[in-house]
């Protein structure tokens, strides 16, 4: 699993921060996005999956962007297996000072706090998250 992570991690960041908007510095004659990314990935407790889509589609999302969180995407496995315990997403952030300032005041925000809360109220949606950091290569097709 960890390695179909890390290939997930390396996919997903050149296909899909494409679509997001990002600082670059000039290597050369090649513009490299100087973002970090951040890949995680959520497993679901048993029955848990609609719950937790929901608290993202109805709170994190807009918390994420109120502290700074650029969202790339969200994602769930395409193998019927996996689908209902398993949400990928990818964050980007300028530098990874700046991922970890974002969760630490994703973390203190008082409407997280209450939607997790309340989202939780019959039980924990995640049994365990992964998380990886991610540095695009020199020939990643980012614009």
């Amino acid at each position: 699993m960890k390695n179909r992570t890390k290939i997930l991690a390396t996919v997903l960041a050149g296909v899909f921060s494409i679509l997001a908007v990002g600082s670059q510095s000039t290597r050369g004659d090649k513009k490299v996005d100087t973002r970090v990314f951040e890949l995680r990935t959520y497993h679901a407790a048993d029955g848990k999956m609609d719950a937790l889509n929901s608290r993202f589609r109805d709170h994190t999302c807009a918390l994420f962007k109120k502290h700074g969180m650029t969202i790339i995407g969200f994602w769930n496995p395409s193998e019927a297996k996996d689908a209902d315990k398993t949400l990928v997403y990818l964050l980007a952030f300028p530098s990874r000072e700046a991922a970890d300032q974002s969760w630490k005041s994703f973390m203190a925000d008082p409407e997280w706090k209450e939607a997790k809360t309340a989202s939780e109220k019959d039980g924990p949606l995640v049994k365990k998250v992964d998380r990886v950091f991610l540095n695009p290569t020199d020939y990643s097709p980012m614009k």
